[in-house]
């Protein structure tokens, strides 16, 4: 079996393969598999989350017709996913600009909540400093059960923020009193449940601008 660093990817391919034909075969199997696994969690997510989606691009809606702005955040990979939100609402492919602020996008204050306060807190020191009665607090994570998250949500209610969260099956996230609406992808692979989640969040997106086009007649 291959020693290299991404052997975890595709167990299946050694590190003296020397049959390109077959190689490229069971790679493209892999991929199929894996846009067809990708494809049909999207679909029943988004089904299955019809309701809830709606509740909380209602919700998300009126927060931003009364001046609210989002603040987003997330860990690893879906430190990432919180940075897309954030273009994605401010900076619209078409629709209404919406205020949104990412909390991952600042090294120093990462770094200096880590080191002086503690991870944990990474979070919720943000929301108690950009944070204001009004306002929409969306979280991101594929365990559901991220300690920081759950301070942050649990900081966010505090303060009157509207609380969204998106996470995988099984995480505290999923029964926290703290998150109002909670968006789950019923899955155990870390990058399905993220495919998934973006799928959620665009399709989030588009119902909040639906809801503000709705509200001014357009």
């Amino acid at each position: 079996m291959t020693t290299e660093p991404t052997g975890f990817l595709y167990p299946f391919i050694e590190a003296e393969e020397r049959d390109g034909a077959a190689l490229i075969g069971d790679l493209t199997r892999s991929a199929q598999s894996k846009m067809q696994e990708s494809r049909g969690l999207r679909t029943a997510t988004l089904e299955r989350g019809r309701d809830g989606i709606h509740a909380a691009a209602e919700a998300m809606a009126a927060r931003f017709l009364g001046g609210g702005r989002l603040l987003a955040f997330g860990n690893g990979g879906s430190a990432t996913d919180a940075d897309g939100t954030v273009d994605l609402f401010r900076h619209p492919p078409h629709g209404r600009p919406l205020p949104a602020l990412s909390l991952v996008d600042d090294q120093a204050v990462l770094t200096a909540l880590s080191n002086d306060v503690g991870f944990d807190l990474v979070f919720s020191r943000q929301v108690i400093a950009h944070g204001n009665a009004g306002d929409i607090a969306v979280g991101f994570s594929t365990s559901g059960a991220s300690v920081n998250l759950l301070r942050a949500f649990e900081e966010a209610a505090r303060r009157g923020l509207l609380t969204v969260g998106l996470c995988g099956d099984g995480g505290a996230m999923a029964v926290s009193d703290a998150v109002q609406h909670c968006l789950v992808v019923r899955s155990g692979s870390v990058h399905r449940i993220q495919e998934t989640q973006d799928a959620l969040m665009l399709e989030l997106w588009s119902t909040v601008q639906r809801q503000l086009a709705r509200s001014e007649g357009l």
